[in-house]
């Protein structure tokens, strides 16, 4: 069986890559190039920049392909690319899109595959949602064979999954935890949150590779371990030997104070979602989520404190955060009379 990723070396794809050629794909990543050392051994790289519609489509003129996944497409433009490039040059094309296109706010706690797509709060999602339409007409039109796969927050050992950090990443706030210093969690930190484990994600994934039970299909695919924002940050906390400050902040005062957090926030983080899995478990029998987050977490963490390239400094968001808790002292010190 033979697969073509575009991308295949983010977050998700390189577990999803790794366990491909594990499970004996012959396996090709279309990228720039630019992320080589995550490229599994097996694997291989034809470096061209998918934009370069031209260029690619000499580049694969003679290959055909059993599944071809795109990770990296988030508009209908480059989903209107990838239908002119893969019509006829594959059995199955897997489009990667996200649950956060979901309904916000949910009508019911738990969601399933049809449950509304609708998020007026995140342009994102509703680029996503839009993506799928258009896979879908496809689909119904002119039998492009298209799977629809939408993860909800996947984590890996380079990432930390987090309600509120900065556009650097993660490791202000492990930084703010290892001084003492409070972090923010929006609301009161009760609402549920669904984590799943990259190498759990990948064998999901690759079960429904060359799966023709999936063509037509949109499947999300996450964990069934669902855990407070409160109960994450502890995690995190005795993954590092620390307490975890936690400094709770309404999400609207936190959005009107930096607009860009809506989406994340109003538009994802903020509700509480749970998935019931049973479509991606009927159609990958033998598929269960095995990595515990208070376990995966432990290596995340242990890669960052090991990795200094993964430690970047984000003083703008640190004094963020400093700002945010000081104004709400503030407010405290003024109803106390102080």
């Amino acid at each position: 069986m033979k697969a073509l990723f575009i991308g295949g070396t983010g977050t998700i794809s390189t577990a999803i890559s790794k366990l491909a050629v594990e499970k004996g794909w012959e396996l090709y990543l279309l990228n720039r190039g630019n992320n080589i050392s995550k490229v599994p051994e097996g694997a291989r790289v034809i470096t061209a920049d998918i934009n370069d519609e031209l260029s690619v489509s000499e580049l694969i003129k003679d290959m055909k392909f059993d599944v071809i996944a795109d990770f990296i497409a988030f508009e209908t433009s480059q989903i209107q690319r990838d239908i002119r490039l893969f019509s006829n040059k594959t059995k199955q094309f897997i489009f990667i899109s996200s649950a956060s296109a979901y309904q916000k706010p949910l009508s019911h706690y738990k969601i399933t595959e049809s449950t509304p797509l609708a998020n007026p709060y995140w342009q994102y999602s509703r680029n996503k949602i839009a993506c799928e339409e258009r896979l879908m007409e496809e689909y119904r039109e002119n039998n492009f064979p298209i799977t629809i796969i939408r993860p909800s927050h996947t984590y890996s050992e380079g990432s930390i999954p987090l309600a509120v950090h900065g556009e650097k990443g993660a490791w202000q706030v492990i930084d703010r935890i290892m001084k003492g210093k409070p972090v923010i969690i929006h609301g009161d930190g009760s609402s549920l949150w669904t984590i799943t484990h990259n190498s759990d994600f990948a064998k999901a994934f690759v079960g429904i590779m060359g799966n023709q039970a999936a063509i037509g299909e949109a499947i999300h695919i996450t964990s069934d371990e669902a855990l407070t924002w409160n109960k994450i940050y502890d995690c995190i906390g005795l993954a590092l030997d620390m307490e975890v400050k936690k400094l709770h902040v309404t999400t609207d005062f936190l959005v009107e104070c930096q607009a860009d957090f809506e989406g994340g926030l109003i538009g994802d983080k903020a509700n509480t979602v749970v998935f019931d899995n049973s479509k991606i478990k009927r159609l990958v029998p033998d598929f269960v989520a095995t990595v515990r987050f208070d376990q995966g977490i432990k290596l995340s963490i242990e890669y960052m404190l090991t990795h200094p390239e993964l430690q970047i400094a984000d003083e703008e968001f640190d004094l963020f955060c400093d700002r945010i808790i000081e104004a709400q002292q503030e407010a405290v010190r003024y109803f106390k009379g102080l």
